[in-house]
């Protein structure tokens, strides 16, 4: 898919937001670390997210370079969604996404403890 240049912010944090800027693009970067998925797997591991969206949001990734879309020529068509070397170099950043995480509702219980 061709999609005209844009030009990135100058600030690097920003950069990355661009690039993850979306709550779905994060969960499919979750669910892709794992491996390679079609899209019924992924629609119904990340949940509430409609068709319309999710499509839209595998192409920007895919666009970005974040991921690749494999198309096998079946009845019916089979789609898997794969990440690139690219979208891989993310998982630092979901990893520590998930530790803070962790850590906040761990502390968020030691306060609902205490009250």
């Amino acid at each position: 898919m061709a999609s005209e240049a844009k030009e990135l912010p100058n600030c690097p944090v920003e950069t990355t937001l661009t690039m993850i800027s979306d709550k779905w693009k994060v969960l499919i970067l979750r669910d892709l670390l794992a491996g390679t998925k079609r899209f019924g797997e992924l629609k119904k591991s990340i949940g509430q997210v409609s068709q319309k969206v999710l499509t839209a949001q595998l192409r920007e990734m895919e666009a970005n370079g974040l991921l690749t879309r494999t198309v096998y020529a079946e009845v019916p068509p089979r789609v898997e969604y794969t990440l690139t070397e690219l979208g891989y170099s993310l998982k630092p950043i979901l990893d520590a996404m998930w530790s803070w995480g962790e850590e906040y509702k761990a502390s968020k219980a030691i306060r609902n403890n205490r009250a």
